[in-house]
């Protein structure tokens, strides 16, 4: 079956009991963001600052946690490092490795921050667990941005593999993503989970989201829709629309993006304006082999160049890839959900440009949180509303000096990629962003308003 799906659902049950409402700040903002780059030709140089958007330039910063630097930062930026791999957590479980992908939720006066680890086939670290020989997924963070101290730590969901990034819900949970399609120990992997932000997750996978190589998501909070991207040189962009919005364990329909009347193949593109895209259907949304993409491309799905990150942000989706664009160097995405129109919004240039971003974020004024995994050291990118960008923090873990006691190796990190940018959801005067080698989390604070995050 070939066509295309049109049409959004009312606000109904599934909304009501889980109250999907768009943020006021989001909501409240008076311009469209991006204006200014989305009027560039593809022919117009993007403009790039070492250190622009009012922070200053970066030097090295002492950790509070550790007195190591660990990181570069803008003067007045400062930071705390917690949850190193080997760290033993409050459950009495040691913290696995390979942190990725993480969101942020506010209750009362704490902050709680579901974080990914990107691990492979192994023993559960924590339950439940979905799979007893799979050593992904999740643990959980709190953090008092009163007092800037971190408080917990525990695993939320075992069992899973390559849990790289994913996405928050509007009903304050995560969705963690599987970047595989493997079977371990006869269980098939390739699925998205939800993790519950106080307490633990489901170990259940939704099968009806997709079995592929999936990165991460983003949902529109007016439709309950999630936009999930694909990591494969020929990937598609897909939206799930649930059944039973704001009750993904329902059920729904799984379609992929196309561009035009044909197969469009994205992956060269530098800045313009597709117009319109409309959405084909997936029919075996949970194959053996891994044809997801396949079958939607022969529907005219688009091509996309390993779709990395994705963000839902001032009433936009935005979604990244890696390698694409005409310098092979990474392209931002962006989508209306409202009118289904779709543009790229930047293409680097080159590596010094920026150098294969991956996951991302939307700050509180709008500028889209760019995380490099590339190649040398290092950077954390801020692309700004009026379309500049600029390096905002360097990579500095370079532990062949000591440790500090932790329980990793004294190894030079600084070309380790950046991983889970979330701003505090309430106030914004918190970024929490991760390291992936040797395994650590940050909370930096900072004289944000001074600049374009």
């Amino acid at each position: 079956m070939t066509g295309t799906s049109a049409g959004r659902p009312t606000t109904g049950p599934g909304f009501e009991r889980r109250t999907l409402l768009r943020g006021a700040a989001v909501a409240a903002a008076t311009s469209v963001p991006f204006q200014a780059l989305a009027a560039r030709t593809a022919a117009a140089a993007p403009v790039k600052l070492e250190f622009d958007a009012g922070y200053g330039p970066l030097s090295p910063v002492k950790d509070q946690a550790t007195g190591l630097e660990l990181l570069q930062l803008p003067r007045g930026f400062e930071y705390i490092s917690y949850g190193w791999t080997n760290d033993l957590m409050d459950d009495g479980v040691r913290t696995p490795g390979s942190h990725d992908g993480m969101a942020a939720f506010r209750y009362g006066d704490k902050v709680h921050l579901v974080r990914n680890h990107e691990r492979g086939a192994g023993p559960a670290f924590t339950a439940p667990a979905y799979n007893p020989e799979a050593g992904g997924g999740t643990t959980t963070l709190v953090f008092d941005p009163d007092a800037g101290q971190w408080l917990e730590s525990y695993g939320s969901l075992g069992g899973t593999i390559r849990n790289c990034a994913g996405g928050p819900t509007p009903w304050n949970t995560w969705l963690t993503c599987e970047e595989t399609f493997s079977t371990t120990a006869g269980k098939r992997h390739g699925y998205i989970f939800e993790v519950a932000s106080q307490g633990k997750g489901n170990p259940e996978p939704y099968k009806a989201m997709g079995r592929f190589n999936h990165e991460a998501i983003a949902i529109d909070p007016a439709t309950g829709y999630v936009y999930e991207t694909e990591d494969r040189g020929d990937a598609s962009l897909y939206r799930f629309v649930p059944a039973v919005p704001g009750d993904l364990s329902k059920g729904g329909r799984l379609e992929a993006l196309r561009i035009g009347s044909a197969s469009y193949d994205t992956r060269l593109d530098s800045e313009k304006a597709y117009g319109t895209v409309s959405w084909v259907p997936v029919q075996d949304v949970d194959p053996a082999t891994d044809t997801v993409r396949l079958q939607a491309q022969a529907n005219g799905a688009a091509v996309f160049s390993r779709l990395e990150g994705a963000w839902y942000g001032n009433d936009r989706i935005y979604v990244i890839t890696t390698d694409g664009g005409p310098a092979r160097q990474g392209q931002v995405f962006e989508l209306d959900p409202a009118t289904d129109e779709f543009r790229v919004l930047f293409a680097s240039p080159g590596a010094d440009v920026l150098n294969a971003p991956d996951n991302m974020c939307v700050s509180p004024r709008g500028g889209l949180v760019l995380c490099e995994d590339g190649g040398g050291t290092e950077y954390v990118h801020g692309l700004t509303t009026e379309g500049e960008i600029f390096r905002f923090a360097a990579n500095n873990v370079d532990l062949r000096g000591g440790t500090a006691g932790k329980n990793v190796p004294a190894a030079d990190n600084r070309g380790s990629e950046w991983a889970g940018s979330v701003f505090e959801p309430k106030n914004g005067n918190w970024l929490f962003v991760n390291v992936q080698s040797p395994g650590i989390t940050f909370a930096i604070t900072g004289p944000w308003t001074q600049g374009a995050l």
